[in-house]
């Protein structure tokens, strides 16, 4: 079992940037897939960010390519995003979830096992 806990979330202005970790529990994140993952004011959850094991390689949504960098620590158990040029649109919950593997994209929430509580972005005008 894996224990997720994202930090780093808080008030923004627009243009600003924030770095979210989410440290990892209960077992080693070595071999597993990572994402990111949002769900603003009435929305439905949405993907962000995701990073294989297997050679580093990234994905983002269209929403934040070129704004937001995925990155991991095997060392210290952990995942960050990178979020710069917020913009408001951005404000949201934002999640940190783990796959066990074999799965196809890693873009889609029913791809992932593990997920975290959650840590609030808001972004200001």
């Amino acid at each position: 079992q894996v224990q997720l806990v994202e930090s780093g979330g808080g008030l923004v202005q627009a243009g600003g940037s924030l770095r979210l970790s989410c440290a990892a529990s209960g077992r080693t994140l070595r071999g597993y897939p990572l994402g990111w993952f949002r769900q603003g004011p009435g929305k439905e959850r949405e993907f962000v960010a995701s990073i294989r094991w297997i050679g580093g390689s990234t994905s983002y949504s269209h929403a934040v390519a070129g704004r937001f960098t995925i990155s991991r620590d095997n060392a210290k158990n952990t995942v960050y995003l990178q979020m710069n040029s917020l913009k408001p649109e951005d404000t949201a919950v934002y999640f940190c979830a783990a796959s066990r593997g074999g799965r196809s994209y890693y873009r889609s929430d029913y791809e992932f096992d593990f997920w975290g509580q959650g840590t609030r972005v808001t972004v200001s005008a």
